[in-house]
């Protein structure tokens, strides 16, 4: 099993703190934030782990394996995304943002989830949003599932029974469910793919009968989306939460 981080972006609600590094080269607690995902990867046993870089790629220096997207500006994670082809065709790969902070035990998930396509979420997202927003519904996005299969997932949701956790950002392809993923993405015209987001994907995959399974997660972690995300993850980084025991 192999590990693909996605870090072509350079995150521009970051403001000024991305003009000369990408977002997943911004200090966290000490680390880039990049490296909180790759040491959380070794930790759960995957030693062969890609970058596909983008904006300021020239700024990763770890020993890792390397893919790209030069048309990162034009492009969204989609895109990114299928630049690492060559990995995801021939071994199981773990795909995770870049701008996430998370433990080993939801990597775990993810290598023991039986599903061709699956996604880890948060079923204790509440907590983590009302920190994040004064109104966590005016982020928040459905998300639905039944016996560990996604139903639902994206769209601003109505209230709170329809949102049974948050997608972070982690997700799991088989080869088989690649394969799947990659067919039917070439149906579809590149003007779409250009643009389209995973979460974008994940609904639009579910419409056209995929099967996705759902590893939920009670281990800590927080996402880097803003200035104010990044100052909360710099709190929540201080209290040694991701830190080995």
């Amino acid at each position: 099993m192999r590990a693909i981080i996605l870090a072509a972006g350079r995150g521009k609600r970051m403001g000024d703190l991305t003009e000369k590094y990408p977002k997943a080269m911004l200090n966290l607690h000490g680390n880039p934030l990049i490296e909180w995902q790759m040491q959380a990867i070794r930790r759960a046993g995957i030693t062969d782990t890609a970058i596909v870089k983008g904006y300021m790629g020239d700024v990763f220096s770890y020993k890792v394996n390397y893919f790209e997207n030069t048309r990162w500006e034009q492009t969204n994670m989609l895109s990114t995304l299928m630049c690492a082809d060559s990995w995801l065709s021939q071994h199981t790969c773990i795909v995770s943002y870049s701008d996430i902070i998370y433990t080993k035990e939801a990597v775990q998930a993810l290598k023991n989830s039986l599903g061709d396509i699956s996604i880890t979420f948060d079923p204790n997202w509440l907590k983590l949003w009302e920190q994040r927003f004064d109104d966590p519904l005016s982020d928040a996005e459905i998300f639905k599932y039944e016996n560990n299969i996604l139903i639902d997932v994206g769209g601003k949701a109505k209230g709170l029974d329809e949102i049974q956790g948050q997608y972070m950002g982690l997700l799991k392809f088989t080869v088989d469910g690649w394969q799947k993923t990659k067919k039917f993405l070439q149906e579809l015209s590149s003007g779409i793919t250009d643009k389209m987001d995973m979460t974008a994907l994940l609904k639009l995959m579910l419409k056209n009968n995929f099967k996705i399974t759902v590893a939920a997660i009670n281990s800590p972690w927080c996402e880097v989306d803003n200035i104010n995300d990044y100052q909360l993850c710099q709190k929540i980084m201080h209290k040694n939460l991701f830190l080995p025991s």
